[in-house]
């Protein structure tokens, strides 16, 4: 497949999973401070689950696989000393980290277990943004 193609399918696919990344904490916002409420949690397990199994996990493995395909047909990338390519990909497994750190909150307020406010998502949903920042003025400015 062309570079270019791969490009935009791998564009398409990390702005499928950022839509999740920011919107999953917001719902658990939404859950934390709904808890005494079991009709509202209920709809909000549901949001949570069917966000995170069909269109989060889909769009950051197609993410991953598009980028490394790009990877393939440019390989130099990672061999040619410290470039802007290792901090965007460094922040891209920290992304990672995030996206399964979600699923653990996820179960753990569909087990009712809420070790956490609805100010700690708040914040906790700042990390996705702040890995943006880097990971888009990385790949366009190319600092590095």
């Amino acid at each position: 497949m062309e570079y270019m193609t791969l490009k935009a399918w791998h564009l398409v696919a990390v702005i499928s999973w950022y839509a999740g990344l920011l919107y999953l904490p917001r719902i658990f916002v939404y859950h934390t401070e709904n808890k005494d409420n079991a009709e509202a949690a209920k709809i909000f397990e549901t949001m949570e689950r069917k966000l995170y199994k069909f269109i989060m996990t889909p769009a950051m493995v197609l993410s991953w696989f598009f980028g490394l395909l790009m990877l393939h047909q440019n390989p130099d990338l990672l061999f040619d000393g410290f470039t802007f390519f290792h901090i965007k990909l460094t922040a891209v497994i920290i992304l990672t980290f995030y996206h399964f750190s979600l699923e653990y909150y996820r179960k753990q307020l569909l087990e009712k277990n809420f070790k956490h406010s609805g100010k700690f998502f708040r914040i906790y949903n700042e990390i996705p943004t702040v890995l943006l920042f880097v990971i888009i003025f990385t790949v366009v400015l190319k600092p590095f």
